[in-house]
């Protein structure tokens, strides 16, 4: 095992101690934000896809990975718009199509994702999903998500978020001890 390994070890068991209260959703009042938390975030069991994906990834990565492919499984999109976690997110949904779309979303906060969160807040409708990843590193961007008026439903992961926006609900962000 490496330094980095040890530090990234570290680094993670420190980020689940401070966020020690928000574990497998204590706190979540509605029942499907609940049953979403519950049953695809912070799902434990092995999924039938886990053994051959990932096998290569680091942690965060697979980590990550295995969140979209939970939530593809859970959505079951027509069209999935990613440049990341191909891979695993065609296992969570074989009959989705790569392409423009407006039901599931992953935007990684590299190069001009400024301009294609643009792009997406535009398109979004009430069944879409945008999964954020990058957040660690830019606390500040995901606060700046949270309080956009189109960003209805937020679960800070903390590594990563989750924007839902249904405008039926009411706004609310929820950290979860990812």
């Amino acid at each position: 095992m490496s330094i980095n390994d040890i530090a990234n070890q570290l680094k993670a068991a420190s980020v689940w101690l401070r966020r020690i209260g928000h574990c497998r959703g204590f706190g979540i009042q509605s029942p499907s934000d609940y049953w979403l938390v519950r049953y695809v975030i912070n799902e434990h069991w092995p999924y039938y896809q886990y053994e051959r994906l990932g096998r290569n990834d680091d942690w965060l990565t697979r980590k990550q990975g295995r969140l979209c492919f939970r939530i593809a499984n859970w959505r079951q999109p027509a069209v999935i718009e990613s440049s990341a976690f191909r891979d695993y997110l065609q296992a969570g949904c074989r009959k989705a199509v790569w392409g423009e779309s407006s039901e599931l979303m992953v935007l990684s906060l590299e190069g001009d994702w400024r301009s294609r969160l643009s792009y997406i807040y535009n398109k979004v409708s009430a069944d879409s999903v945008l999964v954020v990843t990058g957040l660690s590193k830019a606390r500040d961007v995901w606060r700046e998500i949270v309080n956009d008026e189109r960003a209805v439903l937020t679960f800070d992961l903390y590594y990563c978020g989750i924007v839902l926006f249904d405008k039926k609900r009411d706004k609310k962000n929820y950290i979860v001890n990812f």
